[in-house]
């Protein structure tokens, strides 16, 4: 389980370049949960990642993670505890190594390292079964340098190397942004594949609002820094993701989409949030829409569909 508390970070204080990037964030994950994060550009998400990750400390509040205080803790420390996968393919991977040497090291994250035998046979045969989960030819080709790889391609090893070790949080940060269109739809595939095989506590970013809500049995929203809506599916048959509770509110069957929504499950500053469906797919921005209510209008041109 992950519990953050009254998480705050501000980024140049007392300067013109002063940002507040978290403003009392507050955030439980239960095992399990599958939670996509979704917000325009400076919303807070990949920060909300980082400070989870340890990249840098928060200004304040406190992270737990499976009841162990992590808040103060280095990067290198919380590396035992949490996989991770960046938006850059080139990250997450050492590209001059083979991609058997990659995975060796993604098993011994937070191991102790001494004088012995680097790669066993035993441990080739495991890596190359792992790999053909994957669908993509690579357990034939083990001793590939990485960089030698689509971007497609590396994208997957690294999911693999992140879920080897049966992380307690999986941190996805727009892992399929940098992809085409078929290779994001295949990482994904291979997202809810490993995350659901595992039961993976997930924690994954995206813009794509379509993503954000066929993924996962969780939807936040973010703000300035705010999370400013959270949804939830109710593990229901087929109804177990956030579109369902979504379409349940409003009435309409699977495929039936509305030009504007109010989502009335969360509540802010008395007013409902809004939520535009128009063909959509990306947070373009948000705007006050009246003193009490907040808009948030999406585009894309490729439709949304609820199923």
């Amino acid at each position: 389980m992950l519990e953050i508390q009254n998480l705050w970070k501000t980024f140049n204080p007392g300067t013109v370049n002063e940002k507040a990037a978290l403003q009392g964030v507050n955030l439980t994950l239960n095992d399990g949960d599958f939670v996509t994060v979704i917000g325009s550009n400076g919303a807070g998400k990949s920060t909300l990642l980082n400070a989870v990750a340890g990249v840098f400390l928060a200004d304040q509040g406190s992270i737990r993670l499976d009841g162990m205080d992590m808040t103060s803790l280095p990067e290198h420390r919380r590396a035992s505890g949490i996989g991770r996968v960046f938006q850059d393919p080139m990250m997450g991977t050492a590209a001059t190594m083979q991609i058997v040497e990659n995975l060796a090291l993604a098993a011994r994250r937070g191991q102790f390292r001494g004088l012995r035998r680097g790669i066993t046979r035993q441990e080739k045969e495991q890596y190359r079964e792992q790999l053909r989960t994957l669908e993509l030819g690579l357990e034939d080709r083990l001793t590939t340098k990485v960089g030698l790889l689509s971007g497609g391609q590396r994208q997957a090893l690294t999911l693999l190397m992140a879920t080897l070790r049966r992380p307690k949080l999986l941190l996805l940060d727009e892992h399929t942004a940098a992809l085409d269109p078929a290779t994001a739809a295949k990482v994904l595939s291979l997202t809810d594949k490993i995350v659901s095989e595992h039961s993976l506590t997930t924690l994954m970013i995206t813009h794509n609002m379509k993503d954000a809500i066929a993924h996962g049995n969780r939807l936040i929203m973010m703000n300035e820094g705010k999370i400013i809506f959270d949804v939830a599916g109710e593990g229901q048959p087929d109804q177990g993701r956030p579109a369902a509770k979504i379409r349940r509110s409003l009435g309409r069957r699977p495929g039936e989409r509305p030009d504007v929504v109010k989502l009335t499950q969360h509540q802010r500053r008395g007013g409902s949030v809004c939520l535009p469906l128009r063909p959509l797919c990306y947070l373009q921005k948000v705007q006050k829409a009246g003193p009490s209510i907040h808009s948030l209008f999406i585009h894309s041109p490729a439709p949304l569909c609820y199923a």
